[in-house]
């Protein structure tokens, strides 16, 4: 078990896992978030995604306008990370089709 998995995670995985629709889980983010880490969350697995599509960091950026430091983070959790990044982009390809 990884050191911040805690009770309290838990219990954060578990209300988020158990919304029951996305205006639910729009309440639930703007409640425990801020407005700019809920985009800058949404703007990393955009970033993520366009990285799976073998977009380079000058396409990135100029789709996102995040920086190249933002870009290296994502890519390094895709190349080494626990892979939720690619269990994401896989849940959204698949919604899509």
């Amino acid at each position: 078990m990884k050191q911040w998995h805690t009770e309290l995670t838990d219990r954060l995985i578990h209300a988020i896992t158990n919304v029951k629709s996305e205006e639910e889980c729009y309440l639930l983010l703007e409640d425990l978030c801020t407005i700019k880490e809920i985009m800058d969350m949404s703007q990393r697995l955009e970033v993520a995604r366009l990285l799976s599509e073998d977009k380079n960091y000058q396409e990135i950026t100029r789709a996102t306008g995040v920086s190249t430091a933002t870009i290296s983070r994502v890519n390094k959790c895709l190349a080494y990370g626990s892979g939720g990044y690619r269990l994401a982009i896989d849940t959204l390809k698949s919604s899509e089709e």
